[in-house]
């Protein structure tokens, strides 16, 4: 019979209390549990096996699926010992409720191609016949003519390539030669691009220049993004905009040692502070629902207007 020791040792595990949290959220596969903490299957399947084996989980099966719940017929002592551990627990992984409400989001896509034929096959039916290269540039056509939008820390010009057939001039700014090099081979059939080399702290832009900026996942690797913003303010037209699109915080050190990342995200607040900084208004900072396959943080797009 399991002693309270033995259910002390099964939770000084990181990742079961981890799993256990979720599983307190929604019944859930091993598969599904994996792509939401981003473990591997096995990994995720050994420690469910101890959770199952000391009691703090039930399984169920259905046809060849099994299924995990936190167990609903805990004993007081354990059921008082868990309430400790999750309020202690409260805010670890904060990643983990988004990447759930996207396997949840998945998981409703399957249900809904399983009982609705028509309504499931239509969007396979669309990729067949016209591939998914029409949805951006379907998107990009909203934009008002006439726009002038530099892309900050532009790398290998995809950016720039993309916006390049929607806007009047595209501008890509980088500091390294190799990179620029790379975006020239890219964009050499776009002759409304411009290719610049400079630092973001002092980009090579005109007063007033441009009517947006865009900063894709590369504020995070600045001493003082600070500057960048207030930099490209200067080269902004009167209401010109800021597009951010970086990480949320996130508790990732590793990749100050693996990527060079000087910054662990940004929360809304930092963004918002960072644009008062600048001289901008923050307008919009919403975090964009994760691919269950991706394996970084989750990604925000904060856009900020000049006054």
């Amino acid at each position: 019979m399991a002693t309270i020791y033995d259910r002390l040792g099964t939770l000084s595990s990181p990742a079961r209390v981890r799993l256990l949290r979720l599983l307190e959220l929604e019944e859930l596969q091993v598969g599904e549990l994996a792509k939401v903490v981003q473990m591997p299957q096995p990994t995720v399947s050994r420690h469910l096996k101890a959770l199952h084996d000391d009691g703090w989980v039930a399984r169920r099966k259905e046809g060849t699926s099994t299924w995990f719940a936190v167990a609903t017929d805990l004993p007081e002592a354990e059921r008082a010992l868990w309430s400790l551990v999750s309020a202690s627990t409260d805010g670890d992984n904060p990643e983990d409720g988004l990447r759930l409400a996207s396997v949840l989001a998945a998981r409703e896509v399957d249900s809904r191609a399983f009982f609705g034929r028509v309504a499931g096959t239509w969007a396979e039916v669309r990729q067949e016949l016209y591939g998914t290269s029409f949805l951006l540039p379907g998107l990009l056509a909203m934009l008002p003519p006439g726009l002038v939008v530099a892309d900050l820390g532009c790398g290998t010009g995809d950016v720039v390539a993309t916006l390049a057939p929607w806007v009047t001039r595209a501008i890509g700014v980088d500091r390294e030669p190799a990179m620029l090099d790379a975006a020239r081979q890219l964009t050499a059939d776009l002759p409304n691009v411009s290719l610049r080399q400079g630092t973001l702290e002092a980009p090579p832009l005109a007063p007033g220049e441009i009517d947006a900026a865009v900063f894709m996942l590369v504020l995070h690797h600045l001493d003082a993004p600070e500057e960048a913003l207030a930099a490209v303010v200067r080269a902004l037209r009167p209401g010109g905009r800021v597009v951010v699109v970086d990480m949320i915080e996130h508790d990732r050190d590793e990749y100050r040692r693996t990527m060079g990342h000087v910054h662990l995200g940004f929360s809304a607040e930092t963004v918002a502070a960072m644009g008062r900084a600048a001289g901008l208004t923050a307008c919009r900072y919403q975090v964009v629902p994760p691919d269950p396959v991706a394996t970084g943080p989750a990604v925000f797009v904060a856009v900020l207007t000049a006054g």
